[in-house]
């Protein structure tokens, strides 16, 4: 049994991490031609509604996807019963948000907006059509089927936004983009996944998943509307050129601070479900993911800091430059981020849904505060800064979680985390002194810093025997070894 999921658990992050860089590529490429066929503009406009179509999908799942993932043994009936919730709610919220458009452009002081947050809320009906099939999916673990899914979704949608884009569609490119890849989505999962929902709604499994489902809605609501509040707050109060550059900025920061973590998270949860009752087996499995999540993820950030003037004229143009500064900040922040999504669902699994959502009301409120107060006193760069403390803030709260509930204790994960935490540091300081007095060309310098920081922090790796590299290296030989093999038969 424990080899059988130590297995699976392995081939859910291979193929969840086959899905989410295979997506970030596709994205990634995209988004470099997007940006010379579209301006700032289309992108600050698309940015601006991102708040309400991201809250509305977080409030269409109401949480029951994580409850249904939660409980061991979801029935028919369970499936049934939250299909056509999701459904009916999808629906009673799209209406909201197509009377609610005309004042939402008002609130912006752009009209173009009504008409497309009613066309692009279509997204929140055909996305709620698929939330049991995927669901299903990652609670069996088959990553396969889910990464086959969304590369051929995203691929497609791509293509119609650059086609759109390159017949000067403007804004209504990336529109077209998001409904194309959510329709592939759900046809795709309809047709795989063989699964059809019953003509029922059962009013006691309603209550039983809403037990704990509602307070993961909650939080998953304020941590999803104070994670978009900066684009609500930068596209009310500044140019919508800034709000685009903050978009393009915050989505380059996210293809590395989320990449790997989403990964991790979307194999953890329910893998960590499994032993819910078992501390012990759950402090092992914790502290091998968050120490090989952040040996990968915390040199990543900082040599995006690094490299972001040149990596950003390489990838977008030279009209792109504003937002440097912008993504350089929204890096320090993504170092915190990494890790806070592995430590919620740790005690996620654990049932304690009412305790996350009181420490998500205090942890977003001081966040949110600190957004404001920077904001006032410091502009667009005071609200980026107080965002990054946000960050870390919400990380250390959602560790002592883990403390309490799993007994995995604050000093022995800083402890585990430090070795990695150091070299990371180090390195950053000897490349950066290193490159800070160079004149020459900025790709050149952007090659040579990334270069003299893979060799240093592997020396330094290797050198002092840190064992997130002697995990992740016998994971890239098992990964080998069943390739191999497989070429053989």
């Amino acid at each position: 049994m424990a080899e059988s999921l130590k297995q699976k658990t392995i081939s859910g992050m291979l193929w969840s991490g086959i899905q989410r860089f295979g997506t970030m590529g596709i994205a990634f490429i995209s988004n470099i031609v997007l940006a010379r066929l579209l301006s700032p503009d289309d992108y600050g406009c698309i940015g601006m509604l991102a708040i309400f179509i991201t809250v509305s999908n977080t409030f269409v799942d109401g949480g029951f996807g994580s409850a249904l993932i939660q409980k061991k043994e979801p029935t028919q009936r369970d499936y049934s019963t939250i299909f056509w919730w999701n459904l009916f709610l999808s629906i009673a919220i799209y209406g909201i948000l197509y009377l609610g458009a005309p004042f939402i452009s008002q609130f912006y002081r752009i009209p173009l907006l009504s008409q497309v947050l009613r066309v692009q809320g279509v997204i929140l009906i055909i996305n709620a059509l698929n939330i049991i099939q995927s669901n299903q999916l990652r609670k069996r673990l088959n990553f396969r089927k889910l990464a086959v899914i969304n590369i051929i979704s995203q691929l497609v949608g791509v293509c119609v936004a650059i086609v759109t884009a390159w017949h000067g569609w403007g804004v209504w490119a990336l529109v077209a983009q998001q409904i194309v890849a959510s329709s592939m989505t759900s046809i795709l999962l309809w047709t795989l996944n063989r699964w059809l929902p019953d003509v029922a709604f059962s009013m006691e499994s309603f209550r039983q998943l809403f037990g704990f489902g509602s307070f993961i809605l909650c939080s998953n609501l304020i941590n999803t509307f104070c994670n978009n509040v900066q684009g609500l707050l930068i596209g009310r109060f500044f140019t919508p050129a800034a709000m685009g550059y903050y978009t393009q900025a915050r989505k380059l920061e996210e293809v590395a601070s989320h990449s790997f973590s989403n990964v991790v998270d979307q194999v953890s949860y329910p893998i960590l479900s499994k032993f819910q009752s078992d501390n012990v087996a759950m402090q092992g499995v914790l502290y091998k993911l968050t120490t090989a999540l952040a040996y990968v993820t915390f040199p990543l950030m900082m040599v995006l800091i690094l490299v972001a003037e040149p990596l950003i004229t390489l990838l977008y143009g030279d009209k792109w430059l504003p937002c440097v500064p912008y993504f350089q900040i929204l890096c320090v922040a993504g170092i915190a981020i990494c890790l806070q999504g592995t430590y919620y669902y740790a005690v996620a699994s654990k049932g304690e849904s009412k305790e996350l959502f009181v420490w998500t009301i205090i942890k977003r409120s001081a966040a949110l505060a600190a957004l404001v107060v920077g904001m006032y006193f410091w502009g667009i760069n005071g609200l980026l800064w107080a965002t990054a403390m946000g960050s870390w803030f919400i990380l250390i709260a959602n560790a002592y979680l883990v403390s309490k509930h799993i007994g995995y204790g604050l000093v022995k994960q800083i402890t585990d985390l430090m070795p990695i935490a150091i070299i990371s540091s180090v390195t950053y300081l000897a490349v950066y002194l290193i490159i800070a007095n160079t004149t020459i060309n900025i790709y050149i310098e952007a090659i040579i810093a990334l270069s003299l920081y893979i060799l240093i922090y592997v020396g330094l790796s290797y050198k002092f025997r840190i064992r997130a590299f002697s995990f992740l290296m016998e994971m890239m030989r098992t990964y080998k070894t069943k390739f191999v093999s497989k070429l053989i038969k």
